[in-house]
């Protein structure tokens, strides 16, 4: 039985196409439950992190030609999320807009800044002593948090200031991505419309 119930900011979304077949519903004001199905199992496992430390619920159900390699499934994966995020978030009226957040694991220490801008740019700032974690590379994170911030249109800044195990460098990533996407969409009752001398988002 589905412990995923949607209720509060959350969208859906189905993408179809000759190299993936997603679809992704996903829930700002959740508790931390994701059902995940896709062929990446690291992904797998960095997008539970994710859900859990920013207390969304996500739902995702994927299929990719990871003959290939696992580049278009992950990509994809990040165009959903991002779409989803966009459009649950609506208006943005009353969230706090900015977050700052440092998550060390273990001997690794990342940092993730968001800013939910409507002007999508995306900076980087790691080197992964490893290319592989298992069978997955490294090189797709900053494929997947590209095009999420792209398709959120949000401004993220991600730096992994050190480290030496690869897997401790992604995971403090992904977990500071979901504390500091869930501070940044939080609602703030001071706010009153959208935080931004222009009057819009």
């Amino acid at each position: 039985m589905s412990t995923f119930e949607p209720k509060g900011r959350t969208s859906s979304v189905s993408r179809k196409t000759n190299e993936t077949d997603i679809t992704l519903a996903f829930n700002v004001d959740g508790t931390g439950v994701s059902e995940l199905e896709t062929d990446v199992p690291f992904l797998n496992h960095m997008l539970d992190l994710f859900t859990k430390h920013g207390q969304f619920d996500l739902r995702v159900k994927a299929n990719g030609d990871i003959e290939i390699d696992d580049h278009h499934t992950v990509e994809d994966i990040g165009i959903c999320l991002g779409q989803v995020l966009r459009e649950a978030l609506g208006d943005k009226k009353g969230i706090k807009r900015y977050a700052s957040v440092f998550v060390p694991m273990d001997e690794a220490l990342a940092q993730v800044v968001i800013d939910v801008s409507n002007r999508p740019h995306f900076e980087y700032r790691a080197e992964y002593p490893a290319q592989l974690v298992g069978s997955f590379d490294t090189e797709l994170v900053h494929e997947f948090l590209w095009k999420l911030a792209l398709e959120a249109r949000i401004t993220l800044h991600v730096i992994v200031h050190y480290g030496r195990n690869t897997h401790h460098m992604v995971e403090a990533v992904f977990k500071a991505l979901g504390r500091a996407l869930d501070e940044a969409t939080s609602i703030d009752p001071r706010v009153t419309g959208v935080p931004s001398t222009k009057g819009v988002l």
